[in-house]
């Protein structure tokens, strides 16, 4: 739907992949469809979904592929933190093609903006964030 994202939108296209990749959603392979914990979870997914990044399954525990614009992208999933009420939010550390790991979180804005460093907090694009959000 949305395929036609300029490689220079790499923030949104960072973005969108985190959404597609940062869940514990389990795909019905009878039903093809998502089978999720929650409601939020699940239309995060489906929202990268609209944006041509999909999830497309994982093989085994381990390896996660996301169909996008450009082909599919595997992610080996090397943790997750789930998410609790206590912690209000949750993480996965993915290593990606390149080798390079990645933690991805999601939660609630209160818990993540204090975790923020002090630049990250004064960027532009969590300004323009902050702005569109609240």
């Amino acid at each position: 739907m949305f395929a036609n994202l300029k490689a220079n939108d790499k923030d949104l296209i960072r973005t969108i992949i985190h959404l597609a990749v940062c869940h514990e959603i389990i795909i019905d392979e009878k039903k093809g469809s998502y089978n999720a914990a929650s409601p939020d979870e699940l239309a995060l997914v489906n929202a990268a979904k609209q944006f041509g990044y999909e999830f497309a399954g994982k093989d085994g525990d381990e390896i996660m592929t996301i169909k996008t614009p450009k082909g599919a992208v595997k992610y080996k999933l090397l943790n997750v933190c789930a998410f609790t009420s206590t912690r209000k939010r949750m993480s996965v550390i993915v290593e990606d093609k390149d080798k390079k790991i990645w933690l991805m979180c999601k939660g609630a804005d209160s818990v993540i903006t204090e975790r923020l460093s002090h630049a990250s907090l004064n960027s532009n694009t969590f300004k323009e964030t902050d702005r569109v959000v609240t």
